[in-house]
Formats: structure tokens, sequence, C-alpha cells
């Protein structure tokens, strides 16, 4: 597996990392049910396959992955990889929190140490809390004491933001949206840029939107890749994009299935470092201007927004209407929403309360959009 320099560390990470957001499930529509026997499986295998850098978080699977992680990591399996988790920066009330939710995650991922520890989804409002609650005094304090090796940030706001936190504290590790489709979106191309030249190791996440720019790919995109000679998967035109940049470090991919860590293994051993011909740029620009052309909503399935308090399926919406228009099937979004509707989970069970607002970050008017859905699809 290829590796990469994380930035002014004296350490290098293999290129693709698993994220821990996406393991395999039991069932359909129930982000908390993971079947564990699986997600161990599939941990220890990427971790077989090369895979050594290894991100997970406080909320992720409704608060079961960082568990499942640490029973993976057993068995000499934990000495063999970087280890990165997020503290809940909006649980924080007290600056005695930070420590008490740090405990508890080594308690979970049943560790003595974390490598990579992240202030976890960064913007404006958080950022200003973290520091107002000594959040770089707690960072400076866990790593004295070797509960955590390194400070990072993961991040969902704008460049200025993003260059504001990244001067503000010698991080090692940023962590950033970022595939084709958001070339100048949120810290973009120009945070990467800037992040590397302060030192930072730079590593993504939403390498495919969610898997939207992998699976079920429309028509007239497909046709784009089709004409290049050496015959490529979407997803792998996505991560060659990105591995394309040599400030790139690590590359997070939700992989669910052994099949797709075998795949995504192959990919990104191979792809190096501007290694991307002009032929090859021109056409990942034309499949971008139809994507862009497409979508309605600009969601990646975060599931931030979710649990809805009346039980909305906010991403599972937007993604039902993102499809209908992509894929050009909107009876097909009509047929699939109105078997939401049976279940009460719909766009017009929303009361307009604001909260998935409040955490979504991307930053989407959802409230706004919810009404459109109905308005469209009901």
């Amino acid at each position: 597996m290829q590796k990469r320099a994380l930035g002014k560390l004296n350490a290098n990470s293999s290129l693709l990392g698993l994220g821990c957001m996406r393991f395999p499930m039991k069932g359909e529509g129930d982000n908390s049910q993971v079947d564990e026997k699986k997600a161990i499986d599939l941990i220890r295998h990427s971790i077989d396959s090369g895979v050594n850098y290894i991100d997970t978080a406080y909320p992720y699977h409704g608060g079961d992955s960082e568990p499942i992680v640490g029973k993976a990591l057993k068995d000499g399996y934990r000495e063999k990889v970087y280890l990165a988790t997020k503290s809940p920066v909006w649980k924080m009330e007290k600056e005695e929190d930070f420590e008490k939710y740090l405990d508890e995650q080594l308690e979970k991922l049943q560790t003595d140490y974390i490598d990579f520890y992240l202030l976890h989804a960064l913007d404006k409002d958080r950022w200003e809390k973290a520091k107002k609650l000594g959040a770089e005094k707690f960072l400076e304090k866990a790593i004295a004491q070797g509960k955590i090796k390194h400070a990072c940030f993961s991040f969902h706001d704008n460049f200025e933001i993003f260059k504001e936190i990244v001067d503000a504290y010698p991080w090692s590790l940023c962590l950033i949206q970022l595939n084709y489709l958001d070339e100048n979106y949120q810290a973009g191309v120009e945070g990467l840029k800037y992040a590397y030249e302060k030192g930072l190791a730079i590593a993504i996440m939403e390498p495919l939107r969610g898997g939207k720019l992998a699976k079920n790919v429309p028509t007239d995109v497909q046709k784009v890749w089709d004409k290049y000679d050496v015959k490529r998967t979407p997803a792998e035109w996505a991560f060659k994009w990105l591995a394309n940049f040599p400030e790139v470090s690590v590359i997070l991919s939700g992989m669910n299935s052994k099949e797709e860590v075998n795949e995504n293994v192959k990919i990104l051993d191979k792809a190096k470092p501007n290694s991307l011909s002009k032929e090859e740029k021109q056409l990942i620009e034309e499949a971008k201007s139809i994507f862009e052309d497409k979508i309605k909503i600009t969601c990646t399935e975060c599931n931030y927004c979710i649990p809805c308090p009346h039980d909305v399926m906010i991403p599972t919406l937007f993604n039902v209407y993102n499809s209908g228009y992509m894929f050009e099937n909107v009876q097909g979004s009509k047929d699939t929403y109105l078997r939401i509707k049976k279940m009460e989970k719909d766009a017009s069970k929303c009361v307009e309360c604001g909260l998935c607002e409040k955490e979504c970050p991307q930053n989407l008017p959802i409230i706004e959009h919810l009404k459109k859905i109905e308005e469209e699809l009901g």
C-alpha cells in the first residue's frame, strides 16, 4: 500500500484510510444497527491489506463505532495503525468536559492513547466555543499526559475561517472535505495547499461524496469516462483526482465490504502524485460540469442532522430527490417518497424547529429543501 508523509511529522500513512462511519449494517434504515462481527472483520482485513490509518468519532453509528473499533484493534492490531478519533465539541459545557469525553473515548477504544485527536467539525461558532472553553489548554495537557499524540481538527466552514484556525495553533493534522465536485467548497484546494505549506498533514473525507461519484453514475457521465483509452471505474477517477495532489496525506473511505477494500487498495497503491495527464484532467472537468448541472441538494449524507425529533428522514429524502434528477427517474423518486410518507417520516412532518440546520456541516437550508421536496414529490 502506497505510503505518504504525514506533514511535518516523522511518520508515514497509507494513502488509503478507513473511515468508520459506514460499517456493514444488520438492516436498512437504521444507522446504529451495525453488524459487529462483519465490521471487526472488515477493519482487520483493511489493516492486513496495508491500511494503517483508522478514523472514527464519538457520534458515529449512534456511538457504536468507537467500541467496535476498540474490539477490532485487540490481538496486536492496535500497534499496527494510527488511530484517529474526534472530540464532540458541541457537547462541551465547561473546560473539564473535554477531558471527561476523552477518557470515555479511551475506554471505549480500549487504548491508552489516541494518535490523532481531532476537534470535530469545526466551524466559526464551534471554534469560538472551543477557544472559550479552553480547548487549546486541554490539548496541551492531554499531550503531556500521553493520552493523545497529536492535536488536530476536522473542518466545515469557509476558507477564511479555515485559515484562522490553521494559524491559531500548532496543529499536526486537519481533516477536510474534498473531491472533484468540491474543489472550491469549504476549505477546498486552496485550503489544502495552505495547510500543507504550514506543515500540517491533510486527511481527506468524502472523496466520493457519500458514494454519489461512484454508484449509479448517469449515462452521460459514464460516456465521458468511456472516452479514455484505459477503462476505469468512476470511483477510480475520483480517487486518482485526489491522489494527484502531493499535499494529500491520507484519503478516508467509508468502506463496508472486503471487496471495496481490495478495490480501493489496488487503486490508491498505484495513484501517484502529479500523475494525471492533461487529457485526464479535461475529462474530469467535463464529468464535473455534467454532475453540477444535475445535483439539486449538495448533501453528503454525513447524518449529523439526524435523528430528527419528528423522525423526518432528512438525508434519505435528499438522496431520493437528487437521484430523481441525477439519474433521470423522477417517477421512481415519487414512488419511493410515497413509501416514506406511509412511514410518516416524510418532509411534511417538518415543524421547522431548525435543529437540523444547526448541526449541518454543509450549512444547507434544510427546511427550504424539505418544502421543495414535499412540493415536487409529494
